[in-house]
């Protein structure tokens, strides 16, 4: 039996069923595990999690969140999704924004710039499209962490998809979502903002006919597995966070809901299996990956899938899909040419190793 280490409480046995177990040492199959009939309360700020933490509490028009000063981002970002908010009226801006509301500073653009890491949404934009002002908003630093690009746009991506699915099938359900901050973390730019090693979601659909919840912890890496793979009790999120989620529901409701899951009371759609195809497609441009020679990040943005412009797409291994690619490729050659790795150090700092690999990266990174 493998045990998800990070969940803390889920396990897959050798033939691939997910078992939940508990601390008297008994265990269960997690889709034998008893829905519930719940009939819901109405609850005022129902997703805002218990404070726990001595950090401000932001509250802007589509979501609320916890600022943590010392990590330069938030701990958490709660809000609603209605099935109508799916429904995007207002384009992305692609505008990062300091947050106003923040009472000491958010991070801001060099924090990120050159860093290799993504300008990763906590609440995705395409959850803001329903307002030009919370689409606005959804570019504030706060509602950003350093996410691996293959995170961000893979895994992370999907996962997001799968929840506007959810909403839009359940009328409304309630997000928290956020980054695993801890002490000791590798940090990025002049503020310091923390790399978070792992970022999880919960979600609770409080509605009838079937109340029920579940979460996600996933390691910030790129990662072709399945959604199920990551999908854990609210329980073990909490365990695994610190943070008490859904603190206003009914404590036997609470009890149940956390410590239940089961999978097949959610639907899987496409976009959580068919992993190659969504991992390298993008229909938005961003900033290149590459590092020119001086070693900064290349300034041009990019439609290209593996997120480097036609000037330095030698600096990754991955292929490039021909069909999703504006660009063209008739003058990408193969660089033999020596550049500083990207790698951050456990200090915080670049690393000053040399490298010829086509990833930018040394042996150590």
């Amino acid at each position: 039996m493998q045990i998800i280490a990070y969940s803390q409480q889920v396990a897959r046995t050798d033939e691939g069923k997910m078992v939940l177990l508990s601390s008297d040492g008994t265990w269960q199959y997690v889709d034998s595990m008893p829905l519930g009939k719940i009939k819901p309360n109405k609850i005022q700020n129902l997703e805002i999690p218990a404070s726990r933490f001595n950090d401000q509490i932001v509250n802007h028009l589509a979501y609320s969140l916890s600022y943590s000063e010392k990590h330069e981002q938030a701990n958490w970002v709660a809000y609603e999704l209605t099935k109508d908010e799916t429904v995007s009226k207002y384009a992305r801006t692609d505008k990062f924004l300091t947050d106003p509301l923040v009472n000491t500073k958010s991070a801001s653009d060099k924090d990120y710039a050159g860093s290799g890491y993504d300008r990763g949404h906590l609440a995705p934009a395409g959850d803001m499209g329903w307002s030009m002002t919370s689409m606005s908003e959804s570019f504030y630093y706060s509602n950003m962490s350093p996410q691996d690009p293959s995170f961000n746009r893979g895994v992370w991506k999907r996962l997001e998809e799968q929840v506007r699915v959810w909403a839009n099938e359940n009328e409304a359900i309630y997000i928290v979502t956020g980054p695993v901050l801890t002490p000791g973390l590798n940090t990025i730019g002049a503020n310091k903002v923390s790399i978070p090693k792992f970022f999880y979601k919960v979600i609770l659909d409080y509605r009838e006919p079937l109340v029920k919840g579940i979460g996600f912890i996933l390691p910030n890496s790129g990662s072709k597995e399945g959604l199920t793979t990551y999908a854990v009790t609210i329980d073990s999120v909490e365990k695994f966070t610190g943070i008490d989620f859904f603190p206003t529901l009914p404590n036997d409701q609470e009890d149940l809901i956390e410590s239940t899951i089961n999978l097949k009371s959610w639907s899987w759609n496409s976009t959580s299996t068919n992993t190659a195809k969504s991992e390298q497609k993008t229909t938005t441009s961003v900033q290149c990956k590459g590092l020119t020679k001086s070693g900064l990040r290349c300034k041009n943005n990019t439609l290209n899938n593996i997120g480097y412009c036609y000037l330095h797409v030698s600096q990754t291994n991955e292929p490039i899909n021909k069909s999703n690619s504006t660009e063209s490729q008739s003058n990408v050659k193969k660089s033999s040419n020596t550049v500083q790795c990207s790698g951050i150090t456990n200090t915080g700092s670049r690393c000053k190793r040399m490298t010829t690999s086509s990833s930018g990266r040394c042996y150590q990174h």
